[in-house]
């Protein structure tokens, strides 16, 4: 379950006291635990100031559990999808839509002060972040917006509630009172009582805001042309009836000043009991409304506790005044436990953690060579700056010189080269990694894959030691850099080594997919993961994204860790909606490395107005022209029928269709030139998903044609680009998510 409870009973004591509810509010979106792992709810009887519940991502289970879903909202691709998520044809399944998704449980967010009249009203405070992304299909317009909801039942949107009414009212009922709402609008559409087209608004009971602001001055762009993720911050406080909303870019921390400020009663306008939640609309135009991550603090008014009276007020602030001071001495104790007690039980719970890997690492059949953390200190001069090869998301890969095998007597004393990985995350985490690819890459044993020369793991520190390339990685050699100090300079790569080195890959593919006794998914082939030894031979190194799958399996999916791994322009369209990685979306990314190859650009670069290299080539193919493609570094030294050969190939395995992808076996055949290249339609077709043909693994007989679907299309877009929270999200252009390592 993606989400979890907690009570704090010493915390919010402020909220008596007229203090913000902001200034001690969490706004991080990282999931709160309990010891038994029970869903948030807020229930008459529990104990506590305040109820606080996150949710990091999104499953279908929680439909009907802990959200509820009306209207044309749903849940999947791990976010809160508010309106439609589909590549249905738009003016089905897409216009005219409003929907809501709500926190199952209401919250009481006032009370009468019997003894000082509905004037004094009891108010809950509360705090809410949410990470919201609204996206628009290429070629089109945003509209109609999306909201933040406090609403007076779970019930669905109203008839006609959509276009600009955003799911929260409709001509009839907009502006009446008994509607009961707030809510909070990132507007992408003007109506007449709107300043434009990008701006936040405050609603009470009716669309028509009582204040907004308009983003665009702030640099915020709601729905622009790119995907871009934001969080938002709302802060209520309910001793001083006013409302503060912050935003900015999920990259970036929470602003000091709010986008919009305004005094608010809930007291006198939501109901006692009501529920938060999310509302959006499409109208003529459309756009994706989606919440990847949400987390609420509400201060908790009790259904079975009334307003104390006048004669017992004395005896309560006295009471208050000493559960403080209890409060300061307990904290003062756990204090001193954690510090005397938990940090040694920490200490030697790492140590027993390191103990019980290293036995799980020597248990490993052929195990590979055990090094001490001291030798290998002393190889990479201390981890000096300077050894450093790369960097990436799984840790720092440096250059080093050991004593080779000590257990092989004929080069005893010598020294040998190698390449060593430091994982950056000291963690369960970062140790998961550690094995993950040594138990996959300790048995692999072909040419054309880097050699994993040993390990260690002393003091919590990871290492794995791999062979050292001389000739560092295939995008170094393509897109040549100023060589940094002590570096070797880079020559262009001419084309038989181009040649040969896509070769080497695919044959390194075709093993790791059909011939190993596991299948193993590779997950991020691209240009700086393939290695070049002293004769420029081809190693595909980084395994730490590499995951093995049975042999009656297809795919594998990460449940841990979710999201979209990988690096734009590599990753195949159908992993956005499905986040598995399968042997077809290997193939993808060999595709794009055979054109980045050829053509030596970037799969993710602008030329010609495409932002994909394969749109290009795809193009320049339709008109017969693709030689053209053909790097121009190469001044015209290449093989004519090779080169058409490769440029096919990298298209056949872009094909947006998994299954109407070559296999390894059959693109090492084509590359020794014993078999010919599948045909390609002179069209890039159309991207639909779900498959028609309902599954992978399996080759479609049926030709490729060069008709264009009229169904919504994406080469890489929609509900993929949403999940998932933390920093997992799919990678914005250019971003890698995995890291360029060995």
């Amino acid at each position: 379950m993606a989400v979890h409870f907690l009570v704090l009973p010493l915390c919010f004591l402020f909220l008596g006291t007229g203090t913000p509810a902001s200034s001690a509010s969490t706004t991080s979106l990282t999931t709160n635990t309990t010891a038994d792992g029970s869903p948030a709810r807020q229930a008459a009887g529990s104990g506590g100031n305040v109820t606080t519940f996150s949710f990091t991502t999104f499953h279908g289970d929680l439909r009907g559990v802990n959200m509820t879903v009306v209207g044309d909202a749903a849940i999947n691709g791990g976010a809160l999808q508010i309106t439609p998520d589909s590549l249905n044809d738009a003016a089905d399944f897409l216009t005219n839509k409003s929907g809501r998704v709500l926190y199952s449980a209401p919250f009481r967010l006032w009370r009468d002060d019997k003894t000082s009249g509905n004037a004094n009203k009891k108010v809950a405070s509360f705090s809410a972040v949410f990470t919201v992304n609204v996206f628009r299909a290429p070629g089109t317009e945003p509209a109609e917006g999306f909201a933040f909801l406090i609403a007076p039942s779970a019930d669905k949107p109203p008839p006609g509630s959509y276009g600009g009414f955003l799911g929260l009212t409709n001509a009839s009922t907009d502006g009446n009172a008994s509607n009961r709402i707030v809510a909070v609008e990132l507007d992408t559409e003007k109506q007449p009582y709107d300043p434009d087209d990008n701006h936040i608004g405050l609603n009470v009971n009716s669309v028509v805001s009582v204040a907004n602001v308009s983003l665009r001055p702030l640099g915020i762009e709601i729905c622009p042309v790119k995907t871009a993720k934001y969080n938002v911050w709302i802060d209520y406080d309910g001793a001083a009836r006013r409302i503060a909303v912050y935003m900015a870019d999920v990259a970036e921390s929470k602003p000091a000043s709010p986008v919009l400020a305004s005094k608010l009663d809930l007291g006198a306008t939501v109901a006692e009991s009501s529920y938060f939640g999310f509302s959006a609309s499409t109208g003529r135009k459309y756009q994706l409304n989606c919440v990847l991550a949400w987390n609420m603090t509400v201060e908790r008014i009790p259904w079975d506790v009334d307003e104390p009276s006048k004669t017992s007020k004395g005896l309560t602030l006295g009471l208050v005044a000493v559960g403080v001071s209890v409060a300061v001495l307990v904290a003062a104790a756990l204090g001193c436990y954690y510090l005397c007690v938990v940090r040694r039980r920490k200490a030697k719970s790492e140590e027993e953690g390191s103990a019980i890997t290293g036995t799980m690492i020597r248990s490993l059949a052929g195990g590979p060579r055990e090094f001490d953390y001291r030798e290998l200190r002393k190889a990479t001069n201390n981890f000096d700056e300077r050894m450093k090869l790369g960097q990436g998301g799984y840790g720092v890969v440096y250059r080093g010189v050991v004593v080779d095998d000590h257990n092989n007597p004929s080069t005893a004393g010598t020294t040998v080269e190698v390449a060593v990985k430091k994982f950056s995350r000291a963690s369960s985490q970062g140790e998961n990694d550690f094995l993950s690819e040594l138990s996959i890459i300790n048995r692999l044993r072909h040419k054309h894959l880097v050699r994993l020369v040993g390990w260690s793991h002393d003091n919590g520190e990871l290492l794995l030691v791999y062979e050292y390339m001389p000739n560092g990685s295939l995008d170094q050699h393509l897109f040549i850099s100023a060589p940094t100090a002590g570096s070797r300079p880079r020559q262009p790569l001419g084309w038989e080594l181009r040649y040969g080195i896509v070769q080497g890959v695919a044959s390194a593919l075709h093993y790791l997919h059909d011939q190993y006794d596991q299948r193993v998914v590779h997950r991020d082939l691209k240009a700086s993961n393939i290695m070049l030894d002293a004769n420029f031979t081809a190693r595909l190194g980084d395994f730490g994204l590499a995951r093995a799958i049975e042999t009656d399996k297809t795919s594998y999916m990460e449940e841990v860790a979710g999201g979209v791994h990988g690096t734009v322009g590599y990753i195949a369209p159908e992993c956005f909606h499905t986040e598995k990685a399968t042997r077809e979306s290997d193939v993808y990314a060999f595709g794009a490395v055979i054109l980045e190859t050829v053509c030596g650009r970037r799969p993710r670069c602008d030329i010609e107005g495409f932002h994909f290299l394969v749109d290009w080539v795809w193009r320049l193919h339709r008109d017969g022209r693709a030689l053209e493609a053909v790097d121009p570094n190469l001044d015209g030294a290449f093989d004519e029928d090779d080169a058409e050969r490769l440029l096919m190939l990298g298209l056949a395995c872009s094909h947006p269709t998994p299954a109407e992808r070559p296999k390894a076996q059959a693109i090492s055949q084509i590359l020794m030139r014993s078999m010919p290249v599948p045909a390609v339609p002179p069209f890039k077709p159309s991207f639909v998903w779900p498959a028609i043909d309902g599954g992978f693994d399996t080759m479609s007989t049926a030709a490729g044609t060069g008709t264009m679907s009229s169904l919504v299309t994406s080469s890489s877009t929609w509900s993929g680009n949403f999940a998932r929270g933390s920093q997992s999200h799919a990678p914005a252009p250019e971003q890698d998510t995995s890291g360029s390592l060995v």
